[in-house]
């Protein structure tokens, strides 16, 4: 036995304690922790200096009586790391997450040492075809009606803004003055000092609100006058020191801007291009190209339906479906809590909200194991240039430094949601890209 590696002396049994979830109790005999914890005993004599001695000479039982439970603790670590490493090698667990060490008892030095892991496997099933799956959906057709609407949004969305007399609308412009009751601190961001104090700033009635409240507030404003509101901040508002306050404002209207849509030669001229008629050519190509990517989505989506219901029901790991739960209902939060009348709101519809992250948290974990299974027969995986991609785009969506987020990311575990949605989106992709898709004509 004493020449056993740690790996191969360590003996286990393992029991499935809930469906997919498999409980594994170890035993270390007791030569093989007197052994073991030698080899640690021997390291601390060479890294510490006890008065007296050098550095590696001091007895031992004068090394153990400073530093046993220094000893201990390190011989746990490398015991559990050992026992990890053992139930890894069998290729034929596929380990999603695994759980907190438990012992069975004190660990001795010169006696036995059990403990117990417990780790949450994939559910088993097998894969129907998924290949050539065939999938009806409406053929892509743009109207004529569609590319007119799409140069209307263009005219607006290039539109110039310019002063008018009359009240205030909504999506109007406003430049304003105001102050307001929140006290900032000295050292307050050039953001925040402008959030509650400014001369001549601009401010948009249309959503999202730079003051909260503004669009009822000022909604038939006038150039001129002046207009006192209340703005409730959202719990989770971007400046901390707003977030979830009440601030009293005291604002005038210095000039009230409408949008003066362009004309049609503006436009053109504008986007440069010759003529209204390549215009219309260029929308009508760029809607098409938005077209077949939502029907991509759509294929995607349309086979894994059959894959699933083919699939049939199967069973989750209840740890992983409760974790998952837990973040469906932090999502729901996030969406539907803003201010603070939302949060008791939030609270009276509970019990409706927790059925439906139940529900949605069990769809969710069954597509991911779908479609990781399917990552795996063709060797689909997320490459290290794609995840930085994707994290490049969300820091500049959210305003943060690449690594900032990345660092936000890697406490709260979302590194591992974030790789699994781009994973789960190639092989939506593979999927869409292999079906058999027959075009069907819109229903008139």
């Amino acid at each position: 036995m004493s020449n056993k590696s740690l790996i191969e002396a360590i003996s286990f049994k393992v029991e499935e304690t809930k469906p997919c979830q498999k409980k594994f109790d170890f035993t270390i005999d007791q030569d093989t922790v007197r052994r073991e914890a030698g080899k640690i005993t021997r390291e601390f004599a060479g890294m510490v200096v006890i008065p007296g001695f050098r550095k590696g000479k001091a007895p031992v039982n004068m090394l153990m009586s400073r530093y046993e439970n220094d000893v201990k603790s390190e011989l746990k670590k490398h015991f559990y790391s050992a026992a990890f490493q053992k139930v890894t090698e069998d290729k034929s667990l596929d380990i999603v997450s695994y759980g907190t060490p438990a012992e069975a008892g004190e660990l001795k030095l010169d006696a036995e040492y059990q403990f117990s892991l417990t780790f949450d496997v994939a559910p088993e099933f097998n894969l129907p075809e998924y290949k050539g799956v065939k999938v009806e959906i409406q053929a892509a057709e743009v109207s004529d009606e569609e590319v007119e609407k799409r140069v209307s949004y263009y005219k607006e969305m290039y539109a110039g803004y310019e002063d008018i007399s009359s009240p205030a609308q909504k999506d109007d412009m406003l430049k304003v003055s105001y102050t307001s009751d929140f006290a900032v601190a000295a050292d307050a961001s050039p953001g925040l000092a402008r959030q509650v104090k400014a001369d001549d700033n601009w401010l948009w009635l249309s959503e999202p609100e730079m003051i909260p409240g503004a669009i009822n507030a000022l909604t038939g404003s006038e150039a001129g006058k002046e207009y006192n509101f209340t703005a409730e901040y959202p719990a989770d508002y971007r400046e901390a020191a707003l977030a979830g306050k009440k601030v009293a404002y005291k604002l005038t209207v210095n000039t009230v801007q409408r949008r003066k849509p362009l004309e049609l030669a503006e436009l053109c001229e504008k986007m440069k291009v010759d003529s209204p008629e390549k215009l219309r050519e260029t929308l009508k190509s760029s809607i098409i190209r938005e077209s077949e990517m939502k029907r991509r989505s759509e294929v995607a989506n349309m086979v894994y339906e059959k894959i699933s219901n083919e699939i049939g029901h199967f069973q989750i790991s209840p740890a992983l479906l409760e974790g998952e739960i837990e973040r469906e209902l932090k999502r729901t939060v996030q969406a539907n809590v803003k201010k603070e009348e939302d949060v008791e709101e939030f609270k009276k519809n509970i019990e409706t909200h927790k059925k439906e992250a139940a529900v949605n948290a069990a769809l969710r974990l069954r597509r991911v194991f779908i479609l990781r299974k399917i990552a795996e027969k063709e060797n689909i995986k997320v490459e290290s240039h794609e995840f930085d991609g994707e994290l490049k785009n969300m820091s500049k969506y959210y305003g943060y430094k690449e690594k900032e987020l990345r660092s936000m990311l890697e406490k709260s575990g979302g590194i591992e949601e974030m790789h699994l949605d781009i994973l789960s989106g190639k092989v939506s992709e593979f999927l869409a890209k292999n079906a058999q898709i027959v075009d069907v004509q819109a229903k008139k």
